[in-house]
C-alpha cells in the first residue's frame, strides 16, 4: 500500500479496468467521476472519495477505503472499495428490468422459409409498384 495513487492506477488495481490504458481512456472520456466531477488521469485518490465507474450496463458508485497501486487478486482488490447501498440497489433494479424486458420480447424460433420471405417482401412493397 502506498500514500498516493493516481486515479488510473487505482482503478486498474481495483480491477474496474483490465488495463491502465483502458482506465485512462475512460477517465479522459468523462465516464469516470471523482466526487461528482470529471477529473484528469493524474488525480491522486484520497480515502473516503466517491468514484462513479461505468461497467458495461451498470454504473458503480464506490467509496475508496484503501489505496494500492499494485494489481492483486479479485478478493484483495474488493477490499480497496465499498459500493454504496444506493448503487447496489439501483444496479439490482436495472438488472431485473433488463431481465423482464428480454423475457417479454418474442424472438423467432427459426428463420423464415422461402414462402414466408416472399410474403414479407410482398407485404413491404409499396402499392403502385
Amino acid at each position: 500500500m502506498s500514500d498516493t495513487v493516481r486515479l488510473d492506477k487505482w482503478l486498474w488495481a481495483a480491477r474496474f479496468f483490465k488495463t491502465r490504458a483502458m482506465a485512462k481512456k475512460a477517465i479522459e472520456g468523462g465516464k469516470v467521476h471523482y466526487d461528482g466531477a470529471r477529473v484528469k488521469t493524474s488525480k491522486n485518490v484520497e480515502l473516503g472519495a466517491l468514484i462513479r465507474v461505468p461497467q458495461g450496463w451498470d454504473v458503480y458508485e464506490v467509496e475508496v477505503i484503501a489505496l494500492s497501486d499494485q494489481r492483486r487478486g479479485a478478493p484483495e482488490a474488493r477490499k480497496l472499495y465499498a459500493e454504496t447501498t444506493e448503487s447496489s440497489e439501483r444496479r439490482a433494479r436495472e438488472a431485473e428490468a433488463r431481465r423482464l424486458t428480454n423475457e417479454v420480447m418474442q424472438h423467432p424460433l427459426k428463420r423464415p422459409d422461402k414462402k414466408q420471405r416472399r410474403d414479407i417482401q410482398r407485404f413491404q412493397r409499396q402499392p403502385g409498384e
